[in-house]
């Protein structure tokens, strides 16, 4: 139903996080610093799907959804906090995104809907990425309990990898735009192609049928006259 890319970063400080395989009712990626998914999902006709997120406490959440192919091009989007709370309300568009800075911690809900569509189904990508910045401050700590200063490096790092997550998500954003406009064009040139089908096919018909007619006209009966 769907396809599902996890990159997780393996950081040089992932001893500090405890990712037990036995430990937790969370699976073992859930723990890591970082993790960033990509679904292409597809939503059939009058329906509505909702996908579950976990987030850690103080992590950062961001998620972003576009329509890539299907009916108008648009589809309903929400986010559901894990306190109930509709943090980001549905809307109809062709794509939009939410993020949370510092999550208090739980399930997220996102959901596609696309109920105002009866016929068409729709072909949606999802990306989502969970951050803990927090765990830089962990890493410096233990780094100075080892009288190393690494005020300055921890600094550039965190930046580096801030600036690492936004080009993460424009490329997907640039993804999604692409294949949007490849599913587009792909569809006007089967539209086109086959009205072209249609048309030549309607004309060879009229004209047969004319010509048919026509011959009719000039029909010369020929008999016996009566006497």
């Amino acid at each position: 139903m769907f396809q599902l890319i996890t990159v997780a970063f393996f950081l040089s400080f992932l001893s500090v996080c405890d990712i037990s395989l036995g430990q937790g009712t969370v699976p073992w990626y859930e723990n890591l610093p970082a993790v960033a998914m990509d679904y292409k999902v597809h939503i059939d006709p009058g329906k509505e799907d909702c996908y579950f997120q976990y987030v850690n406490p103080g992590a950062t959440f961001y998620v972003s959804f576009q329509v890539l192919r299907g009916g108008d091009g648009m589809a309903g989007f929400a986010v559901r906090h894990p306190s109930g709370n509709i943090v980001h309300p549905y809307q109809w568009r062709a794509h939009s995104d939410y993020q949370d800075q510092s999550s208090t911690g739980g399930y997220y809900s996102i959901c596609i809907d696309n109920q105002f569509s009866r016929f068409a189904e729709k072909l949606v990508n999802i990306y989502i990425t969970v951050i803990r910045y927090d765990q830089w401050d962990d890493y410096s700590k233990e780094m100075e309990q080892l009288d190393v200063s690494v005020e300055n490096f921890t600094q550039a790092i965190r930046h580096v990898e801030q600036n690492i997550n936004e080009m993460l998500q424009h490329q997907n954003h640039m993804r999604g735009m692409e294949q949007r406009d490849y599913n587009l064009l792909t569809d006007n040139n089967r539209y086109v192609v086959n009205w072209s089908i249609t048309q030549i096919l309607v004309i060879a018909a009229t004209t047969a049928v004319q010509v048919y007619f026509v011959r009719k006209l000039f029909d010369v009966k020929t008999g016996r006259p009566r006497a």
